[in-house]
């Protein structure tokens, strides 16, 4: 069973930092592309950032670019988006997804292309 877990989400002052994680079972994270989306409340859901399993490529959103990282780590099973210098508009739900495709591409950003997303994880930036 396919399955993504995430964690990390918190509530954190502007400028600070959080790492989220996401777990993977049920399938062999290697050959398949991670990315993250983000939801706030009345907005859709917003593609933040894509890792390429074949390339290693990284895309991210222009909104967090040079402040956010996405890695992952086969071995374990795990994804992560690394976030620093946290803005009071970074605040969402955080969601973890993959697709079977090993490359991000130029359509990384369109939630209906992912097959497996996780349950999503809180972030708050507020003073």
């Amino acid at each position: 069973q396919v399955q993504l877990v995430e964690s990390g989400g918190a509530l954190v002052q502007p400028g600070g930092s959080l790492r989220l994680s996401c777990a993977a079972s049920g399938f062999t994270l290697d050959y398949y592309t991670i990315a993250w989306f983000r939801q706030a409340p009345g907005k859709e859901r917003e593609g933040v950032s894509c890792l390429s399993s074949s390339t290693g490529n990284q895309y991210y959103a222009e909104s967090v670019r040079g402040r956010f990282t996405i890695s992952r780590d086969n071995a374990k099973k795990m994804a992560y988006l690394q976030m620093n210098s946290l803005k009071t508009e970074d605040t969402a739900v955080y969601y973890c997804a993959t697709d079977r495709r090993n490359a991000c591409g130029s359509t990384w950003r369109g939630a209906r292309r992912y097959d497996h997303w996780g349950q999503g994880t809180q972030v708050t930036v507020s003073s």
